[in-house]
């Protein structure tokens, strides 16, 4: 099948799945006569195997790791459930910050309790005042918090 026909199937986008091939999640397709991508059945396998893994928030090391193990199924199984395990501990600990946005939130929304103008909104007012909770921005933001979606 082509690389469209595997895109529809598998719900990743084209890009994707050249990505997947280029980081090596997935192998290199063999050609057809015209140069196209031409992929097995298996390559619907492996992408929902990743794509099921991408759903539960992991990372592409992790995938990959779990890849390596399903390609040699005379491994043991006990690497995986470490995997698993670490994996779990990272979700929990995001749960924990996940709370404390939440009630960081609360307090905030709470600043205002009517439809004053912006120049007096407890909301923006208390951002104005914060104090940063670390340095850099863009490390103060939960990852995946909005939510995630393979492709």
């Amino acid at each position: 099948m082509r690389i469209g026909t595997l895109a529809r199937k598998t719900g990743f986008s084209q890009e994707t799945i050249r990505y997947y091939e280029k980081i090596g999640l997935i192998p290199q397709p063999d050609r057809s006569e015209a140069n196209y991508r031409d992929y097995s059945d298996g390559y619907l396998d492996r992408l929902r195997f990743i794509a099921n893994c991408r759903s539960l928030d992991m990372t592409l090391d992790e995938v990959r790791h779990l890849l390596e193990l399903r390609d040699h199924p005379e491994a043991r199984c006990g690497e995986a459930n470490a995997l698993l395990g670490e994996h779990l501990e990272h979700v929990r600990h995001r749960i924990g910050e996940l709370n404390q946005l939440a009630r960081q939130l609360e307090v905030i929304q709470s600043q205002c309790d009517a439809d004053y103008p912006a120049r007096d909104c407890g909301i923006l007012n208390e951002l104005d005042r914060m104090e940063p909770v670390n340095d850099e921005p863009d490390n103060s933001h939960v990852p995946g918090s909005h939510g995630h979606r393979p492709g």
